[in-house]
C-alpha cells in the first residue's frame, strides 16, 4: 500500500455512506482529508483547505448517470486554480466518458466500486503530479523574481511557529490586506515583509521602506508625504513623500510604534482618504499603496495607554503576523547557523563545512537577546577567524553573557523535582519534540530521558 503521508485530498459525493468508506481508507494514508456531500462548498475548501487531490463524484441528482453535473464542477474547479489536479469516479463508467472527462482538464478516472488497489495507486500519481506542478509553480517564481532583478527571499525554519507564518503568508498571496508584523528586535521582521510583497499581487511594483526608528520626529512628515520646493529652509527642490513614491505598490513602515501622536492622525487621514498632499502644497495627491508595519512595542497597550491611536491601530492589523523569538524555534537555530555558514563561506571564500555537535549544543544552550541578527553576526565572526574546516565551541564567541545570565536567573525555584521538570520541558521545547537532542542538551541518555519523563508525568 501507499503511504502518501504528506498529501490533503478532498472528496465530494452525495452519498454519505461512500464518504465514510474513503475517509476510513484513506485516514492512514493521506495526512489530512476533508468530506462534503455538498459540490457548492467545493469553492470554500479550495480556498481555505488548499487541497493537493479533489476526488470529485460526476453525479448528484437523482437518477443522474450521463456525468454531466461533474463536468460543470470541474470546470469550476479549473476556473479557480487552473493546476487544480481532480480525479473524477462514478458508477457509470465507459471509455467515452473517461475520454471526455481528461479532455475535459480531469488528471484520471475511476470506477466505483473501487477496487482498493487500483484507486490507491491512481490518487498516488495524482498526488506526485500536484507536487510536482507546484514545485515547478515554485521555480517559475524564482527564476522571475531573478529577471527582475530581485533575490527571492528567504525565510528559513521548521518549527512550528515559523511553519505557521509560511502557511499565513501563503494565504496572503491573492490579497492587499494590512499586515502588521509583531516580533522582537533581530527576529526578521524585514524578511517576512519582503515575502509578503514578493508573493502578492503587487510583487511586480515598488517595495517603499521608511525605518520610522532612525529618523527626526520633525523630518516624519516630510519623509511620509514629500515638499515642494521653498517649503522650508533647506527645500530647494520638490522631493515627493515615500507613500507618492509606494503608489501602486507597497510601503513598509518599520518601528510604526515610534510615530508621535500627530503624525499619527495625519498618517490616519492619508490612509482613509487615499490621497496625500507634500508640504509647502495645497494640491492633493491620489495614493494607491498596499499598507506593511512592524514594530517590536506592543501597540496594544500602548493604545490603552492613549500613546497609539485606537483607530490607526484597527486600520493597521487587518492581519497580524507574530513572528516568534530564536530562543522558541528550536532547531530553526542550527538551519540558520548553516545557512549563515554557507553565506559566509561564499563572500570569505571558506570552506568549512559545518558545526561540531559540541557548537550545536553551544547555540541551542544560548538564549539569544538579540535573536537572528545575533546569531548572523556570531557565524560571520566564526567564518572570518577560524582556521578549523568544523567549527567548534571556542569559534563561537558571544558578544555578551546577557543569554546565559538570562538563563541562569530563570530557575529561581529551589524544588529539585520542580527544576527538573522544568529543564525536561524546556529541552524538549527547545528541541522541537526531539528526544535525542533533547536527552543531549540535557546531558543524559535518551533512556534516561524517557524514564524521568514517565516519573514526572509529563
Amino acid at each position: 500500500m501507499p503511504m502518501f503521508q504528506n498529501g490533503k485530498i478532498l472528496i465530494i459525493d452525495d452519498d454519505e455512506d461512500i464518504l465514510f468508506s474513503l475517509k476510513l481508507l484513506l485516514e492512514p494514508i493521506f495526512e489530512k482529508i476533508k468530506v462534503t456531500t455538498d459540490p457548492e462548498k467545493i469553492r470554500y475548501f479550495m480556498e481555505t483547505f488548499h487541497p493537493d487531490i479533489i476526488l470529485l463524484d460526476m453525479n448528484f441528482c437523482n437518477n443522474a448517470v450521463n456525468g454531466q453535473e461533474g463536468f460543470e464542477y470541474l470546470g469550476q474547479i479549473l476556473s479557480v486554480d487552473p493546476k487544480a489536479v481532480v480525479v473524477f469516479m462514478t458508477a457509470y463508467a465507459d471509455t467515452e466518458k473517461a475520454v471526455r472527462a481528461i479532455k475535459a482538464g480531469a488528471t484520471d478516472f475511476i470506477s466505483k466500486p473501487w477496487e482498493k488497489e487500483k484507486l490507491l495507486a491512481t490518487l498516488s500519481s495524482a498526488l506526485k503530479l500536484s507536487q510536482s506542478q507546484k514545485e515547478i509553480y515554485r521555480l517559475q517564481e524564482q527564476v522571475s523574481a531573478l529577471k527582475e532583478g530581485n533575490e527571492l527571499p528567504e525565510l528559513i525554519g521548521e518549527s512550528p511557529a515559523m511553519l505557521q507564518v509560511k502557511e499565513t503568508i501563503r494565504r496572503l498571496a491573492d490579497t492587499n490586506a494590512n499586515i502588521l508584523i509583531l516580533g522582537e528586535n533581530g527576529t526578521g521582521k524585514d524578511v517576512v515583509a519582503h515575502m509578503v510583497k514578493h508573493f502578492s499581487p503587487r510583487r511586480h511594483e515598488a517595495l517603499i521602506t521608511i525605518d520610522l526608528g532612525s529618523i527626526p520626529e520633525q523630518l516624519f512628515e516630510s519623509e511620509l508625504f514629500g515638499y515642494e520646493k521653498g517649503a522650508f529652509t533647506d527645500a530647494r527642490t520638490s522631493k515627493p513623500g515615500r507613500m507618492e513614491m509606494a503608489s501602486g505598490g507597497t510601503l513598509f513602515l518599520d518601528e510604526i510604534g515610534n510615530l508621535s501622536l500627530p503624525m499619527q492622525a495625519k498618517l490616519l487621514t492619508a490612509l482613509e482618504k487615499r490621497y496625500i498632499t507634500r508640504l509647502g502644497s495645497v494640491e492633493t495627491r491620489d495614493i494607491d499603496i498596499r499598507l506593511i508595519c512592524a514594530t517590536n512595542a506592543n501597540l496594544t497597550a500602548q493604545a490603552q495607554e492613549g500613546s497609539f491611536r485606537q483607530d490607526l491601530l484597527y486600520r493597521i492589523n487587518t492581519i497580524e503576523l507574530h513572528i516568534p523569538p530564536l530562543r522558541e524555534r528550536g532547531e530553526d537555530i542550527i538551519l540558520l547557523a548553516m545557512h549563515f555558514l554557507k553565506q559566509y563561506n561564499r563572500k570569505y571564500k571558506k570552506n568549512i563545512t559545518g558545526l561540531s555537535q559540541e557548537a550545536k549544543s553551544k547555540l541551542m544552550k544560548y538564549n539569544w537577546p538579540g535573536n537572528v541578527r545575533e546569531l548572523q553576526h556570531i557565524m560571520e565572526r566564526a567564518a572570518i577567524l577560524s582556521h578549523n574546516q568544523i567549527l567548534r565551541p571556542e569559534d563561537l564567541q558571544f558578544s555578551s553573557d546577557q543569554g546565559i545570565t538570562q538563563k541562569e536567573t530563570e530557575f529561581e525555584e529551589l524544588n529539585l523535582e520542580k527544576l527538573e521538570k522544568q529543564a525536561i520541558e524546556k529541552a524538549v521545547r527547545r528541541s522541537n519534540g526531539n528526544l535525542s537532542f533533547a536527552a543531549e542538551l540535557l546531558g543524559i541518555t535518551r533512556f534516561a530521558l524517557y524514564r524521568k519523563i514517565n516519573k514526572l508525568n509529563l
